[in-house]
């Protein structure tokens, strides 16, 4: 038999060593790879946490605008004061927002000042009118839904192009009626809708298609509505759909 080699010999001891430690190291390692799986978790699960304060930072100006005109209207405070004290409010969110921003630039209070006049001013005027008065074609069934959209409530506008906002694709189906277009629709006449234009002249409901998207986010738009004031009701008509109706004052 030929001599054992130096190379064969040392290889012969590195197959001894890796088998000597193999059951040793295979429990160390089975713990590192739960730990990675442990850290990817807590990452996700951190990310996650903030992304989630980052949108809820982000919403909280737009929701603390509709809850307060609602419940300055239903407490008594005429339409446009409920809207315009709402909108106050939310200057006064958006201006912190921008205090805290600016608070660590050079010339603090002068930059601090100057963005909140030239920035959360006009961000929050501009919204305020645009929820008020505009809505995209894209966002009602059809031309007439969309002609008789300045009958609605004012406030039930300003919730509607807020959650517009957060859902571009929600639909319009319905908003005023008479009492003609209920036997055209194979309804029985309703004398209490408040789809009928209402003392103030405004109309106080609007219907929201439901078909043809998630239960998710259908249960978020009621959540939604129910969360800022409004009264709310899933049924059946001429078609499955969301009432969503202004609540009366108190």
């Amino acid at each position: 038999m030929a001599p054992r080699t130096v190379e064969s010999r040392l290889a012969e001891l590195k197959r001894e060593v890796r088998r000597e430690w193999r059951p040793r190291i295979a429990p160390l390692r089975a713990a590192v790879k739960r730990a990675s799986r442990a850290t990817r978790r807590l990452t996700l699960a951190s990310a996650t946490l903030a992304l989630l304060k980052v949108i809820g930072i982000l919403a909280f100006p737009f929701l603390l605008y509709v809850r307060s005109s609602v419940f300055l209207y239903r407490h008594g405070v005429p339409t446009w004061l409920a809207i315009v004290s709402g909108a106050v409010l939310t200057f006064g969110v958006v201006s912190t927002y921008a205090i805290l921003m600016s608070r660590h630039l050079p010339g603090r209070r002068a930059r601090a000042i100057s963005v909140t006049k030239w920035v959360a001013l006009p961000l929050v005027l501009s919204w305020t009118l645009y929820s008020a008065f505009y809505l995209a074609r894209v966002n009602t069934k059809t031309d007439e839904v969309r002609s008789y959209y300045m009958a609605v409530h004012p406030i039930l506008r300003v919730a509607l192009s807020t959650v517009i906002l957060f859902d571009s694709d929600l639909v319009i189906t319905d908003t005023r009626r008479s009492a003609g277009d209920y036997p055209r629709m194979g309804l029985p006449v309703n004398n209490r809708t408040f789809h009928y234009q209402q003392a103030d002249g405004w109309v106080h409901a609007v219907d929201l298609r439901t078909s043809g998207r998630s239960a998710i986010k259908n249960r978020a738009v009621q959540l939604y509505f129910w969360m800022m004031g409004f009264s709310t009701l899933r049924h059946v008509g001429t078609a499955d759909h969301l009432h969503v109706q202004l609540a009366t004052r108190t």
